[in-house]
């Protein structure tokens, strides 16, 4: 008999692949343009896309996000998108495994990450409510060994739970429970949000907490809020589709996120949150990201198969070498330090948040818009 987990599992799926779920709050990545070096002096074929990250190689600097598991479509989807981040040096987050960790039969849908990328950089991944409901080190080390992760996300879904028919919106304590997990567990752990953002508040708190790094999942990308209206449209529950309404584009846009928690903690920091092609990967490491990561994009390729996902994923990094090819940049590194100009609502987000945009700019070697 299908659980309820494993149901939702399949209507986050349907949704997500064939519903209108974007915000319709931007991520800010139009707010960023790179200033164009008409003589770059580069070779762009010896243009080195290549990170080193939590122990594993990457040929570039992109994360196939954590989406899903638990149902047999699962299976496959994990199958084709690890084989695309094992076939082009990327890395994988799997989606929340609680389902096999209460139901164990369900373990082959994130198995198969493993079997099929035994090279790459692979994040387990748990979530909050469960570490409040009583998930301890045992189920933590569960989800761990069923992928041999590399290392694991603690997924922040507050918004999402407040929205879902069935969320569990205990929060209380959660901090100090990722603080012992980090403290204890032995690979490197990741906050993830899940589309509302972080800010450089929570940002500061994870980091005295010992987390190793923090996805930023900002506001811009697929919204949560909108996935779980579905849901609740569906099931006929009128407040919860009100809730998803109204919060639909809660949270803080992907490119304030990035600034906010480069700027305040010295953790890896990777950008996700409407992240959809390779310039606004570009854009992402130029603002003080690590690394960035895409779901959606991913997940509709490979719901197709193999070649569409492929082709979605050549396509990105030829774009991301473009964008460092054409402001003179060997490496990543360069990249960095590539200048860059800040404008419209993100230039007001964080101004209005008391970022010295100019000291920014100064410390990059950018300019201000």
């Amino acid at each position: 008999m299908t659980s309820g987990i494993e149901k939702r599992k399949a209507d986050h799926i349907e949704i997500a692949t064939k519903e209108q779920v974007n915000t319709v709050r931007s991520s800010g990545f139009d707010d960023i343009q790179m200033v164009h070096l008409a003589l770059p002096e580069v070779n762009r074929a010896e243009i080195d896309l290549s990170i080193d990250l939590f122990g594993k190689k990457m040929r570039a600097p992109i994360i196939i996000e954590s989406m899903t598991g638990g149902t047999d479509v699962a299976e496959k989807i994990n199958g084709i998108l690890a084989t695309g981040a094992e076939n082009n040096g990327l890395a994988m987050g799997v989606g929340s495994q609680r389902a096999a960790i209460e139901k164990p039969e369900l373990q082959y849908t994130y198995k198969i990450v493993r079997k099929n990328a035994p090279n790459a950089l692979i994040f387990a991944n748990i979530g909050c409510p469960q570490l409040i409901g009583g998930y301890g080190m045992k189920e933590v080390k569960t989800a761990i060994e069923m992928i041999d992760a590399d290392a694991i996300y603690i997924h922040l879904n507050a918004l999402q739970e407040s929205v879902q028919v069935e969320g569990e919106t205990d929060f209380l304590g959660v901090l100090v429970q990722i603080r012992d997990i980090a403290q204890s567990v032995g690979i490197p752990v990741l906050a993830k949000e899940t589309g509302a953002g972080i800010g450089k508040e929570v940002a500061i708190a994870l980091e005295k907490a010992g987390v190793s790094g923090i996805d930023v999942s900002g506001v811009g990308g697929t919204t949560w809020s909108g996935v779980e209206y579905y849901r609740a449209k569906e099931k006929n529950s009128r407040l919860q589709m009100r809730l998803g309404e109204t919060f639909w584009d809660w949270g803080i846009p992907t490119v304030a996120c990035i600034v906010e928690v480069g700027a305040s903690t010295k953790v890896k920091l990777i950008a996700s949150g409407g992240v959809r092609n390779g310039l606004h990967v570009a854009k992402s490491l130029a603002l003080g990201a690590d690394v960035a990561g895409f779901a959606r994009p991913a997940l509709e390729a490979a719901v197709n198969g193999i070649e569409p996902l492929e082709e979605k994923l050549t396509q990105t990094i030829e774009e991301l070498r473009t964008a460092v090819f054409l402001t003179g940049s060997k490496d990543l590194s360069g990249l960095k330090n590539a200048p860059l100009v800040i404008s419209g609502e993100s230039l007001q987000w964080l101004t209005q948040r008391g970022f010295d945009i100019q000291h920014f700019a100064k410390r990059k070697g950018q300019t201000k818009g």
